[in-house]
């Protein structure tokens, strides 16, 4: 199948444990009461956080960054009322690097979330992303 039309399995095990991941390839444990795998909604987040920190790391790699740290913290704001999907999503990008800083920092991030991250342009165009990023 080409890369361009991902296809994924998810079989339920019990309870609310699924596992799953595409044909062939590594599984992941998805579990709805959030007790055996991360829940579904933080699958999302996790998801958003690891497509931008792939970028951010390959954008400074090709800036001839040495990265040594690159954390990234995200919190989701939801609706109180159903569905309670995201309205907002906030990332705080926490990198250590020799030769990094705070503009090429901000100029890779701001690639991923404005241009690259795959993740974040197929959520809803209604949730904020917002973002922060401390150079320790």
């Amino acid at each position: 199948m080409p890369d361009d039309i991902p296809s994924a399995i998810l079989t339920w095990t019990e309870d609310l444990v699924f596992t799953g991941g595409t044909p062939g390839g590594p599984s992941v444990t998805v579990d709805g009461d959030g007790s055996r795998g991360p829940s579904p909604m933080v699958a999302l987040l996790l998801a958003v956080a690891g497509c931008t920190g792939a970028d951010v790391v390959d954008i400074l790699r090709k800036m001839r960054i040495d990265l040594r740290v690159c954390r990234i913290e995200i919190t989701g704001t939801r609706r109180a009322e159903e569905p309670r999907r995201y309205v907002a999503l906030h990332l705080r990008y926490r990198m250590l690097g020799a030769g990094l800083d705070e503009a090429r920092a901000r100029r890779a991030v701001e690639l991923s979330l404005e241009k690259y991250c795959s993740v974040v342009h197929s959520l809803a165009p209604d949730i904020r992303v917002s973002h922060d990023i401390t150079l320790d």
